[in-house]
């Protein structure tokens, strides 16, 4: 509702992201000098006012559209005697162009040749410095995890004189233009613009002095396609518009404080600023103050007093929110701090509204209290950021997390909400420490179900959260989205310097003369909780810090990995060992313990800005300790030279940053921005493709084809986000390659060319020849040379291909003594010789033996046969006469040597008795006897 004598803003801007604080500290001390210098000028004797000392104004148009003349001394208190006020012209009255006011007699008079006026307007033609009245702001709006977007200072973005003309920025923040001026009657503004390139968001519009802007579809430029091009805005109003009638997103309902009877009434509150009327036909009435009732309880740690305020139990005690009792002995309080009911606002939580359009705070109240909840309120305007801020002034963790020096966590903030929107509304959680600006750590879009969201807190210093809630990024003249809300149910801070406690939990007792007390155990023991005693945790196990009661708070490392001394992570030693029923394969990658970085491929903002997504891998640490450091150094560049700033940095066994180069910033050295934790803790390391519900996928990379499974690494981080409500996990694969020398090649996945796939699962591969199992005694072969001049060598070669890496050396050849081919001849023919000669030898005797032997037997049975024949007998034994006996007996000698050995061994009979030839009287044919 624009109107005339109220003053209005001219804003020209793209979009970006931060939040932007008045500077009142600066209006205080501008103040404080103006207020001094009148005071000391009231000691002194002051000259009556000269013409050149002093100039005339006019005061602000009453409601009857009259004003008066006043002289305003150039400075103030330097003289007195000014000229009294006179009756001004009306509000309305103005000269043409070519003309202008004369104060001194409030008449319009032409001007001087050589020079122009525009009558009622004012133009501004040469920007060699920025003119008076505007205002040059920067901010960062957008607060997601897009690339290069998200952390970026954006303190020297701003719009830039140039001589002709003003420019905006050209980084990736959103630089505000504005003019303000107090108008008299309604007009127009007109500009030239050059604005060719589409993907820069370029708005300009007018807004009224409750940032109302008007009603213009303009807003949005058009870009120019052939130069310079003329734009045009009517600005004011002639006439005021009508209020509209209320509805119910005009007000809101809140609780007050609980009075002396503990009762609390539900009352609702007019939207401020006010702009509907009540008084029309169909709006709606403020509803009238519930009834009282009793007030929810205190929230636990804290007790009622007497006049129904909540107060902090004294430490040693512990509450649910009624009565403090002392924690009984062997325990001792869980100090923290637990906010579930909102009947008020905790001393330590603070709330206001900063405003979507220029980014001041405004004194208005962005949540309100509701019992069981707190919720946004109504603000000015939909786009509004609602603010509530919680701080805390330390934390004082147990004993034995000090004592950890890896892990990081000194306490954790958990938070239950819900958010109703029906707009794409937002609602940011952000976290500063030590005053620092707050850093954005989660964002949710949308409508969200009841749940809850931890967050782990790793630096002991004084940490203020913060939830920002914003309807939608659009400003509309009315609000529409006032039933968009978020609710915050609970809220829970864990070891907090200070706080209060709803239950106490067993300590370690520590005997004294006065009896026992609580003391803490070393670091890797827990507590039994029967004896109050601490016992170490087993090997190879790790224990639970926030719960180290009982020996179930010992849990076993991972496959591949063992626990430190105390207790408190498990971590591989660049050793591995896999088993099969063959052999057992060993493998050591020390050669692969540095770190190492991996840079994915190029990709580009939507304004075409190029950055890179930069990997830093550390695999097996040192003893556990992580290795990888990413590094956000925004702030050290834009920082004076000589000047130190801060620098967020992080540590883990795998981090990412975006490095955007050179040639984008500007900057000597790249920017490195987004620091972000892949790998916080290893969870195992085997050949199995899942582990602890962590998988690394084989077909992302290219198959190995040696016949070696791969070693995978299983890591998790510790930050839990939205869309990774498990923390996010790295797995990397260490493949054997033995023509890749060390350190090797580290590859991304083929389809996912920033490791990642869907954001959470981050996954690597390592080739090199660092990877191969160690060299064993399976792993060559022997070559045995001939014997060559009475010496023999055993030559060791590794079996082809070689798939080892270190381990056992090959043994140094062996030279033995031998005898040649040609010795062994010799010695075969000689004894080859000598043994004919014995069996020829041989042969003769026993032939000579058999033939004598043959002889004498057949004597003997010829004599045989001669007894035979004195008996009586038949005829035919007789010997005819004539014969000779001797004639007739038949020798053998007349075969052949091996004839007669054939007849000597077939004589013998099946019954044991030889046969002997002998030959008839007939002549006929040799007969058996």
């Amino acid at each position: 509702m624009a109107e005339p004598g109220h003053s209005h803003h001219l804003s020209a801007r793209g979009r970006g992201r931060t939040e932007r604080r008045t500077p009142r500290l600066l209006r205080l001390l501008l103040w404080a000098g103006t207020a001094f210098q009148v005071t000391q000028g009231t000691g002194q004797e002051l000259h009556a006012c000269k013409e050149s000392e002093y100039h005339y104004e006019y005061t602000a148009c009453d409601s009857t559209g009259s004003r008066w003349r006043v002289a305003v001394p150039h400075t103030p208190g330097l003289c007195t005697s000014l000229p009294d006020p006179v009756k001004g012209t009306e509000c309305s009255f103005s000269c043409n162009a070519g003309e202008f006011l004369d104060m001194k007699d409030q008449s319009c008079k032409p001007c001087a040749e050589g020079r122009y006026s525009l009558g009622t307007g004012i133009r501004f033609d040469e920007w060699d410095e920025l003119p008076h009245g505007f205002a040059s702001l920067s901010a960062n709006m957008e607060l997601d995890d897009s690339a290069a977007e998200s952390t970026e200072n954006c303190t020297s973005s701003k719009w830039v004189p140039r001589g002709d003309y003003i420019a905006s920025n050209t980084d990736e923040c959103t630089a505000t233009l504005m003019y303000a001026v107090n108008l008299k009657q309604s007009g127009t503004v007109n500009f030239e613009y050059y604005y060719p390139d589409s993907s820069i968001i370029f708005e300009f519009f007018v807004q009224n002095d409750q940032c109302q802007p008007s009603a213009d579809d303009s807003r949005w430029m058009k870009t120019t396609e052939k130069g310079w091009e003329f734009h045009s805005v009517k600005k004011g109003s002639s006439s005021c518009n009508v209020r509209p009638a209320c509805t119910d997103k005009d007000y809101f309902y809140t609780h007050t404080a609980c009075d002396a009877n503990g009762e609390t009434q539900l009352m609702y509150k007019w939207a401020m600023p006010k702009i509907c009327s009540e008084d029309l036909e169909g709006a709606v009435k403020l509803p009238a103050s519930g009834v009282k009732t009793r007030c929810p309880p205190c929230n636990p740690g804290f007790f009622k007093t007497s006049n129904s305020t909540c107060e902090p139990c004294p430490y040693g005690s512990y509450s649910n929110g009624s009565d403090c009792t002392r924690c009984p002995a062997g325990t001792e309080p869980a100090v923290g701090f637990e906010y579930k009911w909102w009947n008020t606002l905790p001393a330590n939580m603070e709330t206001t509204v900063l405003s979507g359009i220029n980014f001041e705070y405004k004194g208005m109240t962005g949540w309100e209290v509701a019992g069981d909840h707190i919720y946004t309120a109504a603000g000015a305007s939909d786009n509004d950021f609602m603010i509530l801020t919680l701080v805390v002034p330390g934390f004082r963790p147990p004993q034995s997390l000090m004592a950890d020096t890896e892990n990081k966590e000194v306490a954790r903030i958990t938070f239950v909400f819900e958010t109703i929107c029906s707009v794409n509304c937002e609602l940011y959680f952000m976290v500063g420490v030590n005053s620092r600006t707050n850093t954005p750590v989660e964002t949710w879009k949308g409508s969200k179900g009841k749940q809850s969201y931890t967050y782990i807190i790793e630096e002991n210093a004084t940490t203020s959260f913060t939830w920002a809630f914003q309807r939608t990024v659009f400003h509309e003249a009315s609000r529409k989205y006032t039933n968009d809300v978020a609710k915050i149910y609970s809220i829970n801070v864990t070891n907090v310097m200070d706080g209060v406690a709803s239950y106490c939990h067993p300590c370690a007792l520590e005997a004294s003369d006065v009896g026992s007390s609580c003391t803490s155990c070393p670091a890797g023991y827990y507590i039994d909780r029967d004896s109050g005693t601490c016992h170490s945790c087993p090997p190879n196990t790790i224990l639970k810090a926030h719960q180290p009661y009982g020996v179930q708070a010992c849990v076993p490392c991972g496959p591949g990995t063992k626990s430190n001394k105390i207790h408190s992570l498990c971590y591989n030693d660049c050793t591995f060992s896999r088993h099969t029923p063959a052999r057992t394969f060993d493998y050591n990658f020390s050669a692969l313990s540095n770190t190492v970085t991996l840079a994915g491929g190029p990709s580009f903002t939507s304004k075409g800005l190029k950055y890179f997504h930069h990997f830093t891998l550390s695999l097996c640490g040192n003893q556990g300790r992580k290795m990888s450091v990413c590094t956000d150094n925004v702030t050290d560049l834009r920082i004076p030279e000589g000047e130190s700033g801060f620098s967020k940095s992080i540590t883990a066994y795998v981090c990412q940053a975006v490095i955007i180069p050179t040639e984008v910033t500007g900057y000597k050295a790249g920017v490195s921005s987004q620091p972000v934790s892949l790998a916080d803790r290893l969870i195992g390391v085997t050949t199995d493709m899942t582990l602890d519900g962590i998988t690394s996928p084989a077909e992302l990379f290219h198959p190995e084809s040696l016949g070696i499974p791969d070693v995978i690494f299983f890591y998790r981080s510790n930050d839990v986000t939205q869309s990774c409500s498990s923390g996010r996990s790295t797995t990397i694969r260490v493949r054997c390659s033995p023509q890749k020398t060390v350190p090797g090649r580290l590859l991304l996945p083929g389809t996912c060319s920033d490791g990642t796939c869907d954001g959470c699962n981050f996954h690597f591969l390592w080739e090199s020849a660092a990877a191969c199992p160690l060299c064993s005694v399976a792993d060559y072969h022997a070559i045995i040379s001939s014997c060559v001049a009475g010496i023999q060598k055993t030559t060791y070669v590794w079996r082809e291909p070689k798939l080892c890496s270190g381990g056992i050396s090959l043994p140094e050849q062996r030279v033995t003594i031998c005898k040649t081919i040609d010795f062994w001849l010799k010695v075969g023919i000689s004894a080859g010789t000598c043994t004919a000669i014995l069996l020829t030898v041989l042969t003769c005797y026993f032939w000579k033996k058999n033939q004598k032997l043959e002889y004498k037997y057949s004597k003997l049975v010829m004599n045989a046969t001669l007894k035979d024949c004195d008996l009586p007998a038949a005829d035919s034994c007789a010997i005819m006469e004539g014969e000779d006996v001797e004639d007739d007996l038949i020798f053998t000698s007349k075969k052949s040597l091996f004839g007669k050995i054939k007849s000597f061994t077939s004589k013998r009979t099946p019954d044991g008795f030889d046969s002997v030839p002998l030959k008839t009287s007939s002549g006929g044919p040799d007969m058996d006897p």
